[in-house]
């Protein structure tokens, strides 16, 4: 072969090498796996709406939204199983796991609740003739926030007055939001009661009522009126069965007529100071009623609840309106009224003395009384009785689901004595007497004296003119009127006098308009002189005052009103309805059992000795549990005297500390206070729990069980003699994290650092109850005292008194201890919201980790293998959800917290699937990562310089080597 035919054969060779090359940098993609369409790269994601958008409020669709609420929930389908390879394309097309799920972190749920305010005395035959109908009830109370989150209040250790510094307790636990994810949506109603129920609740007051002070001799108007709030109650129980309103929560407004008594008034559990010092000191009248003997028959009002349905409740509505006709209630008005008048026949005759011993009776023998046991001690003059009247107020919560304010009554102020926040003052409520005072007239001097000015400065123009033609001067002269009229005429209840002298001047002007226009004047003239007259009769200024329209001033007064009652009824959603919790999450268990520790100071033999109804504590703590739990009790007593351990860790928490304080009557002065300081008795306690002398150990402090079936509750209970012993300077009991601590003092009378109608406010300190109820329920639930809350715009604490009463443990203004519903619903609540954060942040932190999974072609048939499971523990979780959200709407919460224990398993399970799920894709992913991801250019680069060097070296021409003989 000669050399040019080698050459032609290099450069044959060098083309098909070419032409290889480029083939290969054609096909090397799909050869290497480089697809970058099933990776997903630079393609837009599916915008099909997921289920969980439901509690994902960003302009989608909602949790409460009727449809949604009344039917099932559709399980989530895997998707695109018809079709294999389809699923495969949308899986590679999907950005992430939760993408091709569908799948979104919650930001919300939103738990709908009932509430009706219901109007008694607003159909213009109340106090001032107010009259509020459903246009303008609707335009201002649908203002009012229907969306509330549920908060939590930061824990604070020493309590409620500026004077001290605040601490925290020494444990953070904000493992939960203090901005719930759990919203509560209100579906309001509001109801107007016609005039005859407004009259059964005027004659009430009239029946119930007595003097507050039995001594005052003085007119009836100028003396001040209590009203039983126990008797009274009846007609707010019965008026709710009556109108099937037990499964909502009810604010009754009231507004009777300021006659209905003669005096001030305010309502009262109990007795008053006056009446409880006249039954200790009159012999006669503390041995009757000790030595009464019950009465069998029942109280005329408590009847048979006979039900009647009114109306048709919507939930769904953001605010209805309903107005109750007299036929409607015609039943029970007569029934009332009835019961009213053997009331008032069975008390003609008796003197005010003969009174108060009959409701003194009726006290110590009504089962379930809060204070019967301290008017026993008290008649029967034992040492420390411990019995206080309670405070007059205008607002009540009841024992059951309902609460009132009465607009009438009052005013009045309670809170602390000097430097609180959010007391409540004599002008915190509304007040029907200031609406009427802006229909009152001005006095005869202010009213001429306006009219002055008004004529001087609307005839100031004519100065300038000169000589002005007689009918300007009568338009002039018809400004002037008008103006005064919208001042001092027109809507004014009572006239000033004025306005019937400028009446009679009002003809006069009309005369002299009419011969203007009949003159032979200008024409310009006689049309304004008609247009004038047409003015005045279109005016009418000073008619009767009763049949006009409101001014502008009473319009100002009146919405300012009615801006200040939504704000009040606004406050009792936030602290009566659904009051703020506490720091921490609390969970429900089957069964409380409360570990009681009474701690002496001496061994006491015999436990009759013991300072302490044991049976009336456990009867209080058993109000702790909601309906359906079961409660469990072991009552140990120790003394500090035989327990070394015990007796360290007392005395050393044990502090002094000068307290400055101001009382009511502005006189400053200091308080060496003795205490114990909550943080070194807890960890005192643990410390030596293990080494205690009285067995095995101390107390299992918070120990619960897996399967959330016993909370133990350690109750310590001190009981010191001689001076008084405090809880961090100011308090009686304390809710520890773990424990809750109590003590018992022998003082029967300590002036609090709180006040009631400038008169301060008497502690028991020997019979604790009411504070070691309260810190029992805040440990368990974290239910707080009713004036606190939370401050969305200040992220802190927060206090208003307005809804801080009623006989229950968490109102400082009454001596009840008994758990009403309303509290029992926060309870309960309470378990559920914590339960359904702690669900929503694992779903979301499980959410966030399918986020970060991307998809391939290669983990497709791994995940598929996981899908299923993951689906289903999902769905379980929405579905309950939504079981729970159904039994909330309608109030039961019991069946709401049954749930609770699936949610947890269930919450855990889908979790658990999620970490499957990435655990069994990531081998692949990993095993992935191994190849060269290349792109399409960096494959042809290489081809073409592979092809370069190959041709270069089959081109290069080669050099003979001399041939060497």
């Amino acid at each position: 072969m000669n050399c040019s035919s080698v050459m032609a054969l290099r450069r044959q060779l060098s083309c098909s090498l070419f032409m290889l090359a480029a083939i290969f940098v054609f096909l090397s993609p799909q050869v290497f796996g480089v697809d970058n369409i099933a990776n997903g790269a630079n393609l837009p994601k599916l915008s099909k709406s997921s289920i969980l958008s439901l509690f994902n409020l960003n302009g989608r669709s909602k949790f409460w939204n009727e449809k949604i609420m009344n039917a099932d929930f559709e399980d989530i389908e895997r998707p695109d199983t018809v079709s294999t390879k389809r699923a495969l394309t949308n899986f590679t097309m999907a950005a992430s796991l939760a993408d091709y799920l569908k799948l979104t972190p919650v930001d919300s749920i939103y738990l709908p609740l009932p509430i009706n305010f219901i109007f008694i005395g607003f159909d213009g035959k109340g106090n001032g003739g107010v009259k509020i109908g459903e246009e303008e009830l609707t335009r201002w109370f649908t203002q009012i926030d229907h969306i509330l989150e549920h908060t939590r209040v930061p824990q604070v250790g020493e309590a409620l007055t500026p004077f001290y510094r605040q601490r925290a307790d020494g444990e953070q636990r904000h493992h939960l939001p203090l901005i719930s994810h759990v919203h509560y949506n209100y579906s309001v109603h509001a109801i107007e009661m016609g005039e005859m129920v407004t009259k059964v609740f005027e004659r009430a007051l009239k029946v119930f009522s007595r003097r507050d002070d039995i001594k005052d001799t003085g007119p009836d108007s100028k003396v001040q009126f209590q009203v039983d709030v126990d008797s009274i109650s009846y007609l707010f129980s019965s008026l709710v069965h009556y109108l099937q309103l037990g499964t909502a929560y009810n604010i009754f407004i009231l507004n009777p007529k300021r006659d209905a008594l003669p005096g001030p008034y305010g309502y009262r559990q109990g007795l008053s100071g006056v009446e409880l010092q006249f039954l200790k000191e009159d012999d006669g009248a503390r041995f009757g009623v000790l030595n009464s003997k019950p009465v069998k028959s029942p109280h005329p009002l408590d009847m048979d609840k006979r039900s009647k349905p009114l109306y048709e409740r919507h939930p769904m509505l953001r605010f209805a309106w309903t107005t109750a006709d007299t036929v409607d209630m015609d039943h029970w008005v007569d029934v009332n009224l009835d019961a009213l008048n053997v009331l008032e026949k069975s008390m003609e005759g008796k003197t005010a003395s003969e009174i108060v011993i009959a409701k003194a009776k009726e006290i110590i023998h009504k089962d379930g009384s809060d204070i019967a046991s301290a008017l026993r001690r008290a008649l029967r003059q034992e040492e420390n009785a411990g019995l206080h009247p309670d405070c007059l107020v205008d607002t009540w919560v009841g024992n059951e689901r309902w609460a009132f304010v009465d607009l009438t009554a009052g005013p009045f102020s309670w809170g602390p004595a000097v430097g609180g926040v959010g007391v409540r003052t004599e002008l915190s409520l509304p007040s029907i007497d200031k609406l009427s005072e802006s229909l009152s007239a001005t006095t005869d001097e202010e009213a001429h004296e306006d009219l002055s000015n008004l004529v001087q400065d609307r005839f100031s123009v004519f100065e300038e003119v000169g000589s002005p033609h007689i009918l300007d001067t009568l338009l002039a002269e018809i400004d002037i009127y008008e103006a005064f009229s919208e001042r001092h005429c027109e809507g004014r209840r009572i006239k000033v006098a004025l306005c019937d002298e400028l009446e009679e001047r009002l003809e006069d002007l009309k005369e002299e308009l009419k011969s203007v226009e009949a003159a032979e004047s200008e024409e310009v003239h006689k049309k304004k002189a008609a247009e004038a007259l047409r003015r005045i009769e279109r005016w009418n200024l000073f008619s009767d005052a009763h049949q006009m329209q409101p001014i502008r001033n009473y319009s100002v007064a009146r919405d300012w009103f009615l801006a200040n009652l939504g704000a009040v009824l606004w406050s009792s959603m936030k602290h009566v309805v659904t009051p703020s919790t506490a720091d921490g999450a609390f969970h429900y268990y089957e069964k409380l059992h409360f570990q009681i520790y009474i701690i002496t100071q001496e061994r006491i033999k015999h436990k009759e000795l013991i300072p302490l109804d044991i049976g009336l504590l456990k009867e209080s703590l058993a109000g702790v549990a909601i309906p359906g739990q079961k409660v469990q009790y072991s009552v140990k007593t120790l003394a500090l005297s035989e327990d070394a351990a015990l007796s360290m860790a007392f005395s050393v928490s044990r502090r002094a500390a000068v307290v400055p304080v101001l009382l009511v009557n502005g006189t400053h002065r200091t308080s060496t206070r003795l205490y114990l300081d909550s943080l070194i008795l807890q960890d005192q306690l643990h410390h030596f729990s293990g080494s205690a002398s009285s067995g095995d150990g101390l107390f299992c402090a918070g120990q619960t069980t897996n399967d959330r079936s016993v909370l133990e509750v350690p109750i310590f209970w001190f009981i010191q003699e001689g001076e008084a012993l405090l809880i961090d300077k100011h308090q009686v009991a304390k809710a520890l994290p773990d424990m809750v601590v109590v003590v018992q003092s022998s003082q029967a009378a300590w002036a609090s650092h709180l006040q009631c109608n400038r008169n301060p406010i008497l502690w028991d300190l020997s019979r604790p109850l009411k504070d070691a109820v309260a810190a029992v329920a805040e440990h368990v639930a974290g239910l707080m005292p009713s004036h606190f809350t939370f401050s969305n715009a200040h992220e802190n604490a927060d206090q208003d008194w307005k809804w801080a009463v009623g006989s229950h443990p968490f109102s400082n203004m009454a001596s009840g201890w008994h758990v009403s519903s309303f509290q029992s619903d926060a309870i309960a609540r309470s378990y559920i919201v914590s339960t359904l954060d702690e669900s929503i942040e694992t779903m979301n932190e499980a959410i966030k980790r399918l986020v970060k999974e991307q998809t391939s072609k290669e983990s497709f048939e791994a995940f598929r293998r996981q899908e299923h499971v993951l689906l289903n523990s999902y769905n379980t979780v929405v579905n309950l959800w939504k079981r729970i959200a159904r039994n909330m709407e309608d109030l039961h919460l019991l069946d709401a917290a049954r749930l609770l224990h699936l949610l947890e398993d269930a919450t855990t399970r889908f979790m658990a699937a999620t970490n499957a799920t990435i655990a069994e894709l990531h081998p692949i992913l990993c095993t992935r990562q191994r190849k060269v991801v290349m792109g399409y250019e960096m494959y042809l680069a290489i081809g073409m310089i592979l092809s370069a060097m190959l041709a270069l070296l089959w081109l290069k021409p080669r050099h003979s080597k001399p041939k060497i003989n």
